[in-house]
């Protein structure tokens, strides 16, 4: 399934909170990324509806294992780009962490593998 841009920001949201608590709910989201609790309520529920993640009685919210990979996918590609635009070109952090974020929607497959495989050349990383 197409996840917009907003989905995969939500996944990944949800993945980091889950790594650095062990525990998300959407008020946990609402907080990290700034959306109202109707924003995320309504993000949760499509989420849900395209089996991305399930809500638990007590309103954890977990990812399924789809996504999960659809998480690690774009969180992966992240911290690459992150990594790459700070160390490579010298691009202050936080503006390597805020263009990270939106190019790491749009870039093609080839184009990240090729720089994934620059960084481990150059960065031995």
């Amino acid at each position: 399934m197409t996840l917009r841009e907003s989905g995969e920001d939500y996944l990944e949201t949800i993945l980091i909170l889950h790594e650095r608590t062990g525990y998300v709910r959407s008020i946990d989201v609402a907080n990290e990324l700034g959306y109202s609790k109707p924003s995320v309520s309504r993000a949760v529920g499509i989420l849900k509806e395209n089996g991305f993640l399930t809500v638990e009685r007590d309103g954890q919210l977990v990812l399924t294992e789809s996504g999960l990979a659809r998480a690690e996918e774009v969180y992966g590609r992240h911290k690459l780009l992150t990594k790459f635009l700070n160390k490579v070109l010298g691009v202050s952090e936080e503006n390597s962490a805020e263009d990270a974020c939106r190019i790491e929607h749009v870039i093609s497959t080839e184009t990240f593998e090729k720089l994934g495989a620059f960084v481990e050349k150059y960065l031995g990383e």
